[in-house]
């Protein structure tokens, strides 16, 4: 399969890069400076330029199967604007204009899925990331609703507390209410478990949660 990965450079997202390579599928990934990308493969396609440059996000994009984001916004509390909601719209926009329909990302428990039943993170969570985090908080909506206000068929993991532990495979996934998801979770397990959704169809146009 052609994935396309957008953050490749980040703690997920070259742990996706690596997962995706080793499970024999041809990767491009759209990176601002290759040197980070500390990875060399045959089937490995690096494309330089910035989310802001719908040409180079459309050529990332092209001839994709499917596209995984591990995109997500500076947790710094100075950091300002939105960058991330912004890049993500022009990666929606790039998939639209070359019909790429699947789309596989991140997201946080502050936003509720439909399926959920009332769950304390629903208060908890944004309460605490609009006092500590505000612009994060924003980026990360606004990147939401610009995948699930698309026509995309996607598949948005909602993660708490990414962890450096080894990956276990143990993966919990569900909606809050219903399922017995937890918080914390390696970013290796949170990697094969974005991987994993491009064969598996029990999430398509939902936000499960994840945990270890």
């Amino acid at each position: 399969m052609r994935v396309t990965v957008f953050g490749a450079t980040g703690a997920i997202g070259g742990l996706v890069v690596q997962q995706l390579l080793d499970d024999g599928h041809q990767v491009t990934a759209l990176v601002r400076t290759p040197a980070k990308l500390a990875l060399t493969h045959s089937q490995l396609i690096v494309v330089t330029g910035q989310l802001s440059d719908r040409d180079a996000v459309e050529q990332a994009v092209s001839g994709a199967d499917a596209v995984i984001s591990a995109l997500g916004p500076s947790l710094k509390r100075s950091a300002t604007g939105t960058p991330v909601t912004d890049g993500t719209r022009t990666i929606v926009q790039a998939m639209d204009a070359q019909k790429v329909d699947r789309f596989i990302g991140l997201a946080t428990p502050s936003l509720a899925d439909p399926q959920d039943k009332p769950h304390w993170k629903h208060k908890v969570l944004p309460l605490m990331a609009g006092l500590t985090i505000p612009n994060a908080l924003a980026e990360l909506k606004g990147m939401t609703e610009a995948v699930t206000d698309s026509g995309l068929d996607y598949t948005i993991a909602r993660i708490t507390n990414p962890t450096n532990k080894p990956a276990t495979g143990r993966i919990r996934s569900g909606f809050l209410g219903h399922d017995k998801v937890a918080s914390a979770m390696s970013r290796a397990d949170i990697a094969a478990f974005l991987v994993s959704q491009l064969t598996d169809t029990r999430y398509r146009r939902a936000m499960p949660a994840i945990s270890n």
